[in-house]
């Protein structure tokens, strides 16, 4: 036979190839505006749903009108700072005004809030987890969102939040002996992998706001004990959960909890000082988790609900946060983009196949505690409304457009390859003949 059989077309599941700049940024508006219509900022009446624009007006009966999902949730902390970055890649500045538009809304309501906490004890659950934090998820995504916002314009005059949730996150929270921070569900003494995020991004980029080195000794510290007892340096991924008491600890690689720590890492190195005694051990863990990342991704350009079960289902949530942190490290100059731009380019691909036409995201696992045991993960559900998922999209949207801005994607004998400098032929190079 003399057909040349190396060019016949592959039955790809998702795209595969060329990746424009417009295409990204389409997928991101039908996004930002699902989030528009469906994330409302205004205080109502509860009970005959009138909206209040007088705050000195607002009673007991006053509340957050209800949209699709929590404005004051971690999850919504995440697509806060998601839509600071979207703006800043896009030139768009629809995105930044989203972020910016509500966190003026916070600073007008909560002093009002806090009057009808003191005349009547119990006020809107959001605001009240804003007020009063009782975990780190009720903290820290918000926080490090406000504190990028607070240096974005120091007019909107967030501090007062920012200190409230901070106290909360360095003073309040249960930690181990050796002051890891810590749960005491669902057994005592347990570190969750999440908590590295709920957390660390905060005090890290509160060293950025105030200068003072101590935020960012903690942030090292917390990033290094959580891996010292989490890390499998075998598979170079992260358990979820590890318990004080148990002699044996399972590693149940779950998806999104190993982005919350590789984003944990993005997020630090952005800030940390190359000076800090901790950069370079941070640094080693960063790429350590990445190679081991890298190698977990799927055919079809996904990650898995357990990383290294490609029986359990393709995760959104999750490959977003990786198609995001992969693209800023070769963005900072931390990762190589020959190796690892295809791997981010081909999550891109994927990840665009789960925004349906309204821009809701398909295929995000829901809220998931911890479990020891594999069917705990393999049947947790996804929705459209597990808020998780659109934060991170955007984010990756965000940095694959700053990627293609300078790196230079190309088909070279069907495949996607990364370049340094533009090629100009439209000729297949081979390093070696083709039969």
């Amino acid at each position: 036979m003399n057909s040349p059989l190396h060019l016949l077309a592959p039955e790809y599941k998702v795209p595969y190839g060329e990746l424009s700049i417009q295409e990204v940024k389409s997928d991101m508006d039908r996004v930002l505006q699902f989030l528009e219509e469906s994330t409302p900022a205004k205080v109502i009446n509860k009970q005959t749903g009138k909206q209040i624009t007088d705050y000195k007006e607002m009673d007991g009966d006053a509340t957050l009108e209800r949209g699709l999902f929590r404005l004051a949730s971690y999850e919504w902390g995440v697509t806060y700072a998601a839509m600071l970055a979207a703006g800043d890649a896009t030139g768009d500045a629809r995105y930044k005004d989203y972020t910016l538009s509500r966190f003026r809304f916070f600073t007008e309501i909560v002093p009002h809030f806090k009057r009808l906490m003191s005349n009547y004890g119990v006020i809107d659950a959001q605001m009240k987890q804003m007020l009063t934090p009782h975990a780190l998820d009720d903290a820290g995504a918000m926080c490090a969102a406000m504190i990028k916002a607070e240096l974005t314009d120091e007019k909107l005059n967030l501090r007062p939040m920012i200190d409230n949730y901070m106290d909360y996150i360095m003073n309040k929270e249960y930690r181990l002996s050796d002051g890891t921070f810590a749960r005491n569900r669902p057994q005592h003494n347990t570190l969750w992998l999440d908590d590295m995020f709920m957390s660390v991004p905060a005090i890290a980029q509160m060293g950025k706001l105030t200068g003072d080195s101590k935020y960012y000794d903690e942030a090292v510290r917390q990033i290094l004990q959580f891996s010292k007892r989490m890390f499998v340096p075998e598979k170079g991924l992260y358990r979820h959960g590890w318990v004080e008491g148990m002699s044996d600890h399972p590693a149940f690689h779950w998806g999104r909890a190993n982005g919350w720590a590789i984003l944990t890492m993005t997020e630090v190195l952005d800030v940390l000082p190359l000076n800090h005694p901790g950069y370079e051990q941070v640094m080693n863990q960063y790429k350590a988790h990445i190679r081991g990342l890298a190698a977990c991704q799927g055919g079809d350009g996904f990650w898995h609900q357990l990383l290294d079960r490609n029986d359990s289902y393709e995760e959104t949530s999750a490959t977003a946060i990786y198609v995001y942190c992969l693209a800023h490290a070769i963005n900072k100059g931390w990762i190589d983009a020959l190796a690892y731009g295809p791997v981010v380019q081909l999550g891109w691909h994927a990840v665009s196949t789960k925004i349906n036409t309204k821009g809701e995201v398909e295929g995000t696992c829901v809220g998931t505690g911890m479990g020891f045991d594999p069917a705990f993960y393999y049947y947790r559900p996804v929705n459209v409304y597990a808020a998780h998922g659109y934060g991170p999209v955007l984010w990756a949207g965000a940095e694959m457009i700053n990627l293609l801005r300078t790196q230079h994607p190309k088909m070279n004998d069907s495949a996607v390859q990364y370049y340094h400098t533009e090629q100009t032929t439209n000729e297949p190079i081979f390093s070696v003949p083709v039969e």
